[in-house]
């Protein structure tokens, strides 16, 4: 099984271990809602979402893949549990690889169609903006912070 398929089968699965797992020691994340993020940080991340959230459903395509990374496009719909609004969100998601692991993973989205279904009047109307972009950062960050303490 390839690295991504791997990878997407696990959350998929909800198995954030085994994601936690594809990721090199000197990786880096980043998304429109946590920003950079280390290995240990992203690790961190997918555990604190994938054991918090309860409806996630993904389904995802291998757009291309070799050696150096590969890009997928996914499709993940759950529920937003600060404010209980239901959110489909299209990612494409882009890696490259080192020593049979991922060392760069990047997942681009539109954050204003992302905000319009997460907080529904304060997104349609600001989602654009940097920031309600910046508040919903630092609150996600305060979240993984206080989740990385926890464990």
């Amino acid at each position: 099984m390839s690295l991504v398929s791997r990878f997407y089968d696990a959350l998929a699965t909800r198995d954030w271990s085994v994601m936690g797992g594809c990721y090199h020691p000197e990786a880096r994340f980043s998304d429109p809602v946590f920003g950079e993020l280390t290995a240990e940080q992203v690790k961190a991340m997918w555990r604190m979402l994938l054991t918090s959230g309860t409806d996630l459903r993904v389904t995802y395509r291998v757009a291309q893949e070799d050696g150096d990374g590969g890009t997928v496009i996914l499709d993940a719909s759950y529920t937003f549990s600060r404010t209980g609004r239901r959110v489909h969100n299209h990612i494409t998601a882009e890696m490259r690889f080192k020593d049979g692991l991922i060392i760069a993973h990047n997942d681009t989205f539109s954050f204003w169609r992302w905000s319009r279904q997460a907080l529904g009047p304060a997104g349609l109307l600001l989602g654009w903006s940097p920031m309600l972009r910046n508040k919903v950062r630092a609150s996600a960050l305060a979240g993984l912070r206080k989740a990385m303490a926890r464990s």
